[in-house]
């Protein structure tokens, strides 16, 4: 089986296509992923409708790049009737200029299933890649299966470990999300705990903005944070002993702020004072997450942790997690993507899809949810 993914949830264009054999064995035939964060770096975050309209832009040549790559790009002429194709781009004008020129110009792929993230994420964004799905299933005649884009940042962990021993507490942490979840098979979850307010990426982006370091503001700290070591400015650690596994990271956010307001001009631009604070910022966000996530996967007798999310790329995090868990839970695995798998991309919507091939959906009942819960 052959599926196509589209991923357009936040501000990276992602399409995957990979083919999936009967055993669950997946070969990744292309990924492709076009960033914006040249575009969004000088507002020092994601503006949604510019978002928008990069997606647009952007989805028709990485679905040409990802289909050549496949070797699934054939020429051919082909007669289609546009009516109802601008009824569904309605409100994407751009990509409807470049939608239709690719239709007629090529042939149908050998594509069994369209896989297209439909939620959580920003609404603009979801709306174009859901749109764009439906496209190519009316005019390909391929069936879609809607997939959550939490469950996708788990369920990728499945590509290089074909069987995950269950029940599985994952830790989804990402700009948009912070949340523990209790896997007991695949489609069936609880969520444990979640952010209150800011997740930990927001934290960590928001920090670095303080600080006056470059968007995104993760890698930023995480590379800086090597050239100090924590406690050398003391943050709090916030909701880190109360018993729900809840997060808070809105106050550490402003503890980063009084600290760096009270410094003098001289002080809070010296490259000591940044990468202390760096140091310390880091560590703040990961022993939470780190608590929170082993009493999690002891208390609900966890075979599996799993490491999801944009986060999940800090080495720290990783390193730190991956000790901990020796230590205390030394029967349990530790899983987490490949690095480049760790931010949003199409394959892990492709793996998504093929768990959930069975229910497909018709293009017309297809809707993107912002706030699509994984419970």
């Amino acid at each position: 089986m052959k599926i196509l993914a589209i991923e357009t949830s936040c501000d990276d264009t992602g399409i995957a296509v990979i083919e999936a054999s009967k055993t669950g064995d997946f070969k990744v035939l292309s990924n492709f992923v076009s960033s914006q964060i040249e575009i969004h770096k000088k507002y020092g975050g994601v503006f949604p409708t510019m978002a928008k309209r990069e997606h647009q832009k952007n989805l028709v040549p990485v679905l040409v790049q990802a289909l050549a790559e496949s070797g699934l790009l054939e020429r051919n002429k082909n007669s289609i009737k546009t009516e109802e194709i601008a009824s569904i781009l309605e409100r994407e004008k751009i990509l409807y200029k470049k939608a239709i020129p690719f239709l007629k110009k090529y042939r149908k792929p050998g594509i069994d299933l369209i896989a297209v993230t439909n939620g959580p994420g920003l609404e603009p964004c979801l709306w174009v890649g859901v749109n764009f799905a439906k496209v190519l299933s009316l005019v390909w005649n391929i069936p879609i299966v809607p997939v959550n884009h939490i469950e996708s940042h788990i369920l990728v962990n499945y590509l290089n470990n074909k069987a995950i021993k269950l029940p599985a507490v994952s830790l989804v942490v990402s700009g948009g999300h912070t949340q523990i979840i209790l896997m007991k098979k695949i489609g069936e979850y609880q969520i444990l705990g979640e952010t209150r307010d800011d997740a930990a990426g927001e934290c960590f982006d928001k920090s670095a903005k303080i600080l006056g370091l470059a968007y995104p503001g993760g890698p930023e700290i995480s590379r800086l944070a090597e050239k100090s070591e924590p406690g050398k400015i003391i943050f709090p650690r916030p909701m880190i002993n109360e018993k729900s596994y809840d997060f808070s990271f809105s106050g550490l956010k402003t503890a980063v702020l009084y600290h760096h307001k009270k410094q003098d001009r001289k002080i809070q631009k010296s490259k000591q004072y940044i990468q202390d604070m760096s140091a310390e910022i880091q560590q703040a966000i990961i022993d939470v997450l780190i608590k929170k996530t082993v009493r999690a996967s002891k208390e609900n007798d966890a075979k599996t942790i799993i490491l999801g999310g944009g986060v999940s790329a800090n080495h720290e995090l990783k390193t730190q997690l991956l000790i901990k868990i020796k230590q205390e839970m030394p029967e349990a695995d530790l899983l987490f993507p490949a690095t480049d798998h760790s931010t949003d991309n199409g394959l892990m919507t492709a793996v998504a899809g093929y768990m959930h091939r069975n229910k497909k959906t018709g293009w017309k009942c297809l809707k993107a949810d912002a706030n699509l819960r994984i419970s």
